[in-house]
C-alpha cells in the first residue's frame, strides 16, 4: 500500500509541475503577445540623443509592450541591442515583442538630417542623400532646383521616400516660418530680401563665432557705404569649389579668378548667397554693430582683430599671420 501511496504522490508532483510549467508558458506567451487584438497604425518618433534605455520604458508606459524586461530579452535573442536609432517608425499595439522589435530595428520611414549653419546646397544635397539613400540623380536634382541661401540650416526628419521637391519643399517651408520676423524688420531698414540673405551668408563663412557676426556685419556694411570692395576670401572659395572640395584654401593666384563672386575683382554683394546662414548671421544683417572699422582678420587661435585703417590692417597681418 505504501508503494502504491508513493507512487500516487508521485504523480501528483508530477502533475503539478506539468500544471505550473503550462501556467508558466502561458504567462510567458502572454508576455510576448501583441497588448491589443485591434489598433490602428501609429508613429513613433525616436528623438535624436534618445537611447534604447529611455525608449523601452515608454513603449510600456504608451502600451506597446507589456513587460519591458520581455522586450530586452527579444532584442539581446536577436543580436538587435542597441541597434534602435533615431528616426520615425510605424508601429501598432497589435504588434507582438517580436513585429515591434523588428519594426524599430529595420524598419525605419523617417530618419533625421542634421543641416548644420554655412553649407551649400551640394554639401546639403550630400547630407540628405546619406540619411535617406537618394540615388545621385535624385541628389542633382535637389541642387539643381534647390535655391541657395533659402535651405535653412535646422534638424528635420525626412521621410525615407522623400523626394528633392518634397525636401526642398519641407526647408523652404521652415525657412518662411523662421526668418519672417527678421525680412520684416530688415524691409522696415530698406534691406531687400535677396541683400539680406546674401550678406548673411557672408557674414556666416566669415565668422568664428555668432558673438562676432555682428562685427563681421559692420564692417561689411561700412566697405559697402564706403564704396569699397568686401575681399572676403569665403566669395573666392565659393567661386572656386568643387565636388569634394567644396571649401578649398585660398592661394595668392586665387585672387585674380574671374568669377562675379569674386569680391576682390568686383564690387558690392555677390550675385547670390554663397551658402545657406542660419538665423544669427541673418539677424546680424539687420542689427550690425556701430563701428567705424573697414578690415578684420582672425589670427592662428581663431581670435578676430579689427582695425579702422588698412596701416593697421597690414600691422595686424604682421603680428598675427607671419
Amino acid at each position: 500500500m505504501a508503494i502504491f501511496a508513493n507512487l500516487n504522490r508521485k504523480k501528483i508532483i508530477l502533475a503539478g509541475l506539468i500544471l505550473v510549467c503550462g501556467f508558466g508558458l502561458i504567462i510567458s506567451l502572454y508576455q510576448f503577445s501583441a497588448p491589443q487584438k485591434k489598433s490602428a497604425e501609429e508613429r513613433i518618433v525616436v528623438n535624436l540623443g534618445k537611447t534604447e534605455a529611455e525608449l523601452i520604458p515608454k513603449l510600456k508606459q504608451q502600451g506597446y509592450i507589456r513587460n519591458e524586461w520581455v522586450f530586452n530579452f527579444a532584442l539581446k535573442l536577436k543580436n538587435w541591442r542597441g541597434k534602435i536609432k533615431p528616426g520615425g517608425y510605424i508601429v501598432s499595439k497589435n504588434m507582438s515583442v517580436w513585429q515591434l522589435a523588428d519594426a524599430l530595428v529595420n524598419h525605419p520611414y523617417q530618419k533625421w538630417a542634421v543641416i548644420p549653419e554655412g553649407l551649400r546646397k551640394e554639401e546639403i544635397g550630400e547630407t540628405i542623400q546619406d540619411k535617406i539613400g537618394w540615388s545621385d540623380s535624385e541628389k542633382e536634382k535637389f541642387i539643381k532646383s534647390g535655391q541657395e541661401g533659402y535651405l535653412f540650416p535646422d534638424t528635420y526628419l525626412f521621410d525615407l521616400n522623400f523626394s528633392a521637391e518634397n525636401a526642398i519643399k519641407r526647408i523652404r517651408v521652415n525657412f518662411n516660418e523662421k526668418t519672417a520676423d527678421l525680412i520684416k524688420e530688415a524691409q522696415k531698414e530698406n534691406i531687400r530680401e535677396d541683400t539680406l540673405i546674401i550678406i548673411a551668408s557672408l557674414i556666416q563663412r566669415e565668422s568664428g563665432s555668432e558673438k562676432e557676426m555682428p562685427l563681421i556685419a559692420s564692417v561689411i556694411w561700412n566697405r559697402w557705404f564706403e564704396g569699397m570692395p568686401f575681399q572676403i576670401d569665403a566669395t573666392v572659395q565659393y567661386a572656386l569649389g568643387e565636388t569634394g572640395n567644396w571649401w578649398p584654401k585660398i592661394k595668392p593666384a586665387d585672387y585674380k579668378t574671374d568669377s562675379p563672386y569674386n569680391t576682390y575683382l568686383y564690387q558690392g554683394r555677390p550675385p547670390a548667397p554663397i551658402c545657406n546662414p542660419g538665423l544669427a548671421a541673418i539677424n546680424a544683417v539687420v542689427n550690425p554693430e556701430k563701428t567705424d572699422y573697414l578690415y578684420y582678420l582672425h589670427d592662428s587661435a581663431g581670435q578676430i582683430h579689427l582695425t579702422k585703417t588698412y596701416k593697421e590692417h597690414l600691422a595686424n597681418i604682421e603680428k598675427y599671420l607671419k
